[in-house]
């Protein structure tokens, strides 16, 4: 369920963003220091002293749902006070959980939608244009979007020809963090570059002593992020385009490769974290902290860029020095480059959600929540420097050099059914093969059974 536009842009070459994340994580690494504020901003105006125009609300409320909580909530909040300042506006916000297009839905179809929703996955936007349940762009927010992003990102939010969203937050998921204690202490001075170096540095952290990798199984979402790094990286960016449209099935022999190679980390207990039992028990955020905090902290934590969020907001791990991050090891001839995104949606026809929406694409916006830490923004336009942090900001440089030569999360382009919902399909069936990691075809079967019915259904 991907738009031609959507299709082609994932088809380009990975390889140069490869490189350049490589390149720009380098600098992060040698460079970064103390991973101090480089931005004057808490939340108040950005450096473009408020060049976007907005129409004055008188008090109206607006409800925004997103499935953020903790750190990433907060921050996003400190840009709706901006948004509250200029306009007049009430903004509340409403977590949808991890379920996020069942919540819509529910709320929807009862005749009482938020004004504006973020929604995690590019198929849950394309059925929801297909119900008819989101309203088109304005002409200032589609003016503020043509301005400040490039085409590929805008793509990513229209569907038959008309565009409903903006990517407003987005994700490079193909970094692993990393401890600098724990890597002193085990006498580890660099950091992994492939896949046998990674299990070979992490069995080294768990002889001395460090739980080496944790793992937020309790979350599904994650066990996707890892399969489709290894799975792009391993069986390359053509073969990931054909699995993402389900144009090849999971029963493939490079599914079962991917698997296999997932199952030398997942299937040795000692290198994960409290082990399989403790790993389906981890919730993300957890994940993090545990690897941050605590008296015996673990080593590693892979996922995406937000991760600095939560080192910044649930632990004391200063970034650049106590907490640093490689990209994701080359299981094949390159590291992947797997990313994500928010894209903000209007559910309501009224002036209020037109006006966020144009505010969430410019750069006044982009800018606020970037000083916050924890976010990467597409938007091309804004000041650089604004970022909280050098690690993020060396990061947001690589994701903005790499222009759309990069794949877009695959279970983010899934039918929900399959790929954005907890409980049920990709998401369960890879936590069923984190609880048993011998059983590659097992998983196969039940991971194309699942996508048949779900892309089957639309």
């Amino acid at each position: 369920m991907r738009s031609t536009s959507s299709k082609n842009r994932t088809r380009r070459a990975a390889k140069p963003a490869a490189a350049l994340l490589a390149a720009a994580l380098a600098l992060a690494l040698t460079g970064c220091g103390g991973g101090g504020n480089k931005s004057s901003n808490d939340g108040g105006s950005s450096g473009s002293s408020g060049s976007v125009k907005l129409p004055k609300l008188n008090g109206q409320t607006l409800e925004v749902a997103a499935v953020w909580t903790g750190a990433e909530q907060d921050n996003f909040m400190k840009v709706m006070d901006e948004f509250k300042k200029r306009t007049g506006a009430k903004v509340n916000f409403v977590p949808t959980g991890n379920n996020t297009s069942t919540f819509l839905g529910t709320k929807i179809q009862g005749g009482q939608p938020p004004d504006v929703a973020f929604l995690p996955q590019v198929g849950v936007l394309h059925q929801f244009a297909d119900k008819g349940w989101l309203k088109p762009l304005g002409a200032d927010a589609k003016a503020q979007l043509e301005k400040n992003f490039s085409k590929g990102w805008g793509d990513l939010g229209a569907w038959k020809g008309k565009q409903y969203g903006v990517y407003a937050k987005a994700a490079n998921k193909s970094l692993v963090w990393y401890n600098t204690k724990a890597f002193e202490a085990a006498g580890i001075t660099q950091a992994p570059k492939t896949w046998k170096d990674f299990l070979s540095t992490a069995q080294t952290l768990s002889d001395a002593g460090s739980p080496a990798v944790s793992v937020g199984g309790a979350d599904g979402w994650t066990l996707t992020d890892w399969f489709e790094n290894v799975y792009l990286s391993q069986a390359g960016p053509e073969k990931y385009d054909q699995l993402a449209a389900h144009k090849i099935k999971w029963t493939d022999p490079s599914v079962k490769d991917a698997l296999t190679t997932l199952a030398q980390l997942w299937g040795k207990n000692d290198l994960i974290a409290g082990g399989t039992k403790g790993a389906l028990n981890t919730e993300f955020p957890k994940s993090v902290t545990q690897t941050f905090s605590g008296s015996t902290p673990a080593a590693m934590v892979f996922e995406g860029d937000f991760v600095a969020a939560n080192i910044n907001g649930d632990t004391k791990a200063k970034l650049g020095t106590d907490a640093k991050v490689f990209p994701f090891p080359a299981v094949g001839s390159q590291a992947p480059v797997v990313s994500g995104g928010d894209v903000a949606v209007a559910l309501k026809d009224n002036k209020g959600a037109q006006a966020l929406l144009t505010f969430l694409a410019s750069t006044d916006a982009a800018e606020i929540w970037a000083a916050q830490g924890g976010i990467l923004s597409p938007n091309k336009e804004m000041d650089q420097s604004k970022y909280k942090d050098a690690i993020t900001a060396q990061i947001a440089k690589q994701l903005l050099a790499a222009g759309d030569n990069f794949r877009f999360d695959m279970s983010d382009q899934a039918p929900a059914a399959f790929g954005g919902t907890a409980g049920i399909g990709e998401w369960k069936d890879l936590q069923d093969f984190l609880r048993n990691p011998k059983d590659v075809a097992g998983a196969q079967q039940k991971l194309e059974a699942d996508a048949a019915k779900a892309y089957a259904a639309g």
